[in-house]
C-alpha cells in the first residue's frame, strides 16, 4: 500500500490506475456497509412489527373476552327486565348483547393482520368517519388532560391556602396583630382621612 502511495506521489504511469483501484475498493466497501445497514434496519423493523402484531393479538383477545362477558351481563339484564314485564327495554338489551357478542367474537378470533386490514378498508370506505373519530378522541383527550390538570393544581393551591390561613390565625381563630389576613380595607390614616 505504501508503494502504491509513493507511485502516486512520484507521478508514475501507474498512479492513475492505482488511484482508480483505490477508489473502486472504497466504493465497494461503502456499498457493502450500506447493504449491511439496510439489512440490519429491515431486521429491526421486522422485529418491531412482530412485537406490535403480538401485542395487538393479545390485547384484542383480552378485549374480546371482556366484551363477551359484558354481553352476558346485558343478557341477564334483559332477562330481568322481561321478568318485570318490560318487554321493549328487554329487547333492546338483548340486541345490544347480541352486537357485543359479535364484536367480542370478532376480536377473539381475529389476528392483528385481519384487524389492520379491516381498519384500513373501513378508513378507505369512510374517511370522514375516521376523521370525525380522530377529532372526537382528540377532544376527549384534551378535556381529560385539562380536568386532571385543574384537579391536580387546584388541590395543591387549596392545600397551600388552608395552611396559610391557619398560620395567620391565632388560637382564638382571629387574625393576630401584624400577621392578619389582607382584607382590602384600609385604615383612615392610610387613605388620608383623619
Amino acid at each position: 500500500m505504501v508503494d502504491q502511495v509513493e507511485t502516486i506521489r512520484s507521478g508514475g504511469d501507474d498512479g492513475s490506475s492505482t488511484t482508480q483501484q483505490l477508489m473502486g475498493q472504497a466504493q465497494e466497501k461503502a456499498q457493502e456497509l450500506s447493504s449491511q445497514a439496510k439489512d440490519r434496519a429491515q431486521q429491526v423493523s421486522g422485529q418491531a412489527r412482530g412485537m406490535v402484531r403480538e401485542q395487538v393479538d393479545q390485547r384484542s383477545t383480552a378485549a374480546g373476552s371482556q366484551i363477551k362477558a359484558t354481553a352476558g351481563d346485558l343478557r341477564s339484564v334483559g332477562d330481568e327486565l322481561r321478568s318485570q314485564g318490560k318487554e321493549t327495554p328487554a329487547k333492546l338489551a338483548d340486541q345490544l348483547a347480541g352486537r357485543a357478542e359479535d364484536v367480542g367474537r370478532y376480536l377473539e378470533e381475529s389476528d392483528a393482520d385481519r384487524i389492520m386490514t379491516d381498519v384500513e378498508n373501513f378508513a378507505r370506505r369512510q374517511p370522514w368517519a375516521v376523521i370525525a373519530g380522530g377529532l372526537a378522541v382528540g377532544f376527549l383527550a384534551s378535556r381529560f388532560l385539562k380536568a386532571s390538570s385543574a384537579n391536580r393544581y387546584g388541590s395543591n393551591t387549596s392545600t397551600r391556602s388552608r395552611a396559610q390561613l391557619r398560620s395567620s390565625l391565632g388560637s382564638s381563630g382571629y387574625p393576630t396583630s401584624g400577621r392578619g389576613i389582607e382584607t382590602g380595607v384600609s385604615s383612615y390614616s392610610e387613605s388620608g382621612v383623619g
